[in-house]
């Protein structure tokens, strides 16, 4: 993928590559499905469609003409991978991801955009997507790759986050980095080396561009290197083990919300 080129959107399925169906488990993932509308609902199924818990998902499927049917226990647990479903699945199909340039394109001025790099577990990617979400994070960039259908674990983890958070997918950091350049953003990262400045002193009110890697590989020493700002999250204890992506990705996001809702009260 080559930094400016136009592209159209294209569906890129990062849970299943065939582009067969996908489980999502419970009524938050399924209600954030409906509402991100980048993957197709086909069916919603459960052991009590009239639960008045499910009222408002019961609104959004009518709303999107997708059929509630109702099914025994059993077939539930034959179709989900975890137990915090409630007794409510869904078919869909591939998510719709975006183009680098579609994304930064729908974004405003100031954006605030992370990549979510190297992350294996689907939970800790879906937790990080939870946290940035809630943080305020305008735009998310994850590698295109196959997560072998978990795209139900990831929006479970994520309270549905995953859903509705304009998501874009690049064959790797670089492409992104280069993308967000060439709009003016500043290329950030987290780094544990002696140059990396402490993240409060780092300035996230201006627009940037966040990579965060995975415990195991990582962000290459070449990313760092060409980055504009290198962060370190300051810790309280001396040998305190590093943080995890998904913990990181909290500290970091609402690192950035605090200083852009601060900025935003001086200009009132």
């Amino acid at each position: 993928m080559v930094a400016g080129r136009r592209h159209g959107r294209r569906p890129t399925p990062l849970s299943d590559p065939t582009g067969g169906p996908v489980v999502l488990e419970g009524r938050v993932s399924i209600e954030a499905a409906l509402e991100g509308g980048v993957r197709p609902v086909h069916e919603i199924l459960s052991t009590n469609p009239g639960d008045r818990r499910l009222a408002h998902l019961r609104a959004a499927a009518a709303a999107h003409g997708v059929p509630i049917r109702r099914i025994p226990q059993e077939e539930v647990a034959s179709l989900a991978t975890g137990r915090s479903h409630g007794g409510t699945l869904a078919i869909a199909g591939a998510r719709r991801y975006l183009e680098m340039d579609e994304l930064l394109a729908r974004l405003g001025p100031q954006p605030f955009v992370v990549m979510l790099d190297g992350l294996e577990d689907p939970f800790n990617l879906g937790q990080a997507i939870r946290s940035l979400f809630a943080a305020g994070t305008d735009g998310l960039v994850v590698r295109a790759r196959s997560w072998e259908n978990a795209a139900g674990t990831v929006a479970r983890a994520s309270a549905g986050a995953s859903e509705v958070i304009p998501t874009a997918t690049v064959d790797g950091p670089q492409d992104a980095a280069d993308a967000c350049r060439q709009r003016g953003l500043q290329i950030a990262c987290a780094a544990s080396r002696p140059d990396a400045i402490p993240l409060h002193s780092a300035d996230l009110t201006r627009p940037t561009f966040l990579l965060i890697g995975g415990e195991r590989r990582g962000i290459t020493r070449s990313f760092v290197d060409d980055a504009d700002v290198r962060l370190r999250i300051p810790y309280g204890r001396r040998g305190a083990h590093a943080l995890g992506a998904a913990a990181a990705a909290a500290v970091l996001g609402f690192e950035a919300l605090r200083q852009r809702s601060e900025a935003a009260s001086r200009r009132a």
